[in-house]
């Protein structure tokens, strides 16, 4: 393995080289970046700022923000998860048969309890695998290098604490690769943000290579508001912690009781938008940076997008971005789907007019 990493190349390379020469799982944390802090200070301070105000969702995801999800993934309402692991685990033999003996790297893995069925299938074949999870959560990547040591000892892991975009140059050096991206988190991106991102993971990728994306169709409204709005009120938990993160972090004062949480779908835009709606007003400073910040009552901050897709639709947009389509995968109910895509050869973001 430490051949894929004699080229020159940026900073998480070269520390990904360096794990790669021990033995158990090991973290890899992204260097030279922006302080993790004063990140997220600069950007809520600008989306708070913003007409409309809005939040990234990727700061949802601290140690308490990973747990609470954690807890979403389990109620009864919310089918995603369960949906796309009886996929899973219905194909992941056929996937691996596909595939062959690639690296798996996970983009947004959280606990990666969902990859156990794509490790099975791998080391039903082989007597080893790599796996690479990819996640902003530190926590979240501790806790499944643990996990996955004590379940799968055979699986060689290598966690790369850092956002996806980070992980971009550490692909190529892992071909053949499978690269998964679960839970319809595509979603959270706007359809120009989805673009980006699906056309620079294909130029980050060897021609030959896999993408294995789950999304989330277009169904009954009920049934898609309701996994946003978990009788449990945890979701809702989830939203006012992203606020509780400013307090601990920013030094805000924000009276989290005052946080209504709202999740409504929107048809016209086919996408769940989950906002935290204030009931009484509130005038907070984010230090860093010293912005002082006015909240009327009823205002609302957008914390998320969850888009909804038809395949109709995306498989095309995919297409356009550098992938071909191996497999589509569903449920009965085809509430769900699982694309497996291969990155198409002699492509590049130029040629497609981008």
């Amino acid at each position: 393995m430490d051949a894929c990493f004699a080229s020159p190349e940026p900073q998480i390379c070269r520390n990904l080289s360096a794990a790669s020469r021990g033995s158990g799982p090991r973290i890899v944390r992204a260097s030279g970046g922006l302080d993790p802090v004063l990140d997220f200070a600069r950007s809520s301070a600008d989306g708070l700022a913003s007409a409309p105000r809005r939040l990234e969702s990727r700061f949802l995801y601290d140690s308490a923000g990973s747990a609470l999800f954690e807890q979403i993934t389990k109620q009864p309402e919310y089918y995603l998860t369960r949906t796309e692991n009886s996929i899973l685990a219905a194909n992941a033999a056929d996937i691996r048969k596909i595939t062959g003996p690639a690296n798996i790297l996970e983009l947004g893995s959280g606990s990666s309890t969902k990859t156990y069925q794509l490790l099975r299938a791998w080391l039903d074949r082989a007597k080893s695998v790599c796996y690479f999870p990819v996640d902003v959560s530190l926590s979240a990547l501790v806790g499944a290098c643990s996990n996955i040591r004590a379940r799968h000892p055979a699986v060689r892991v290598i966690a790369l604490n850092c956002h996806y975009r980070e992980a971009f140059p550490v692909m190529a050096q892992l071909s053949p690769s499978l690269v998964t991206f679960f839970g319809s988190s595509i979603g959270n991106f706007t359809k120009q943000e989805m673009t980006s991102f699906t056309t620079s993971l294909a130029a980050s990728m060897r021609p030959g290579d896999y993408f294995l994306l789950g999304v989330d169709l277009v169904k009954r409204r009920s049934l898609m508001e309701a996994a946003y709005n978990d009788q449990a009120g945890v979701t809702a938990q989830f939203t006012r912690n992203v606020f509780a993160r400013m307090n601990r972090e920013l030094g805000c004062c924000i009276d989290l009781d005052a946080i209504e949480h709202s999740a409504q779908y929107q048809p016209e835009k086919e996408q769940i938008e989950i906002n935290a709606r204030f009931l009484r007003p509130q005038s907070f400073l984010l230090d860093p940076p010293k912005k002082l910040i006015n909240i009327a009552q009823g205002e609302a901050v957008q914390i998320e997008i969850c888009r909804k897709f038809r395949l109709q639709q995306v498989i095309p947009e995919l297409e356009r971005c550098g992938f071909g389509t191996e497999r589509v995968y569903s449920d009965e109910r085809r509430w769900f789907a699982l694309l497996l895509l291969r990155r198409l050869p002699f492509y590049s973001s130029r040629e497609n007019g981008r």
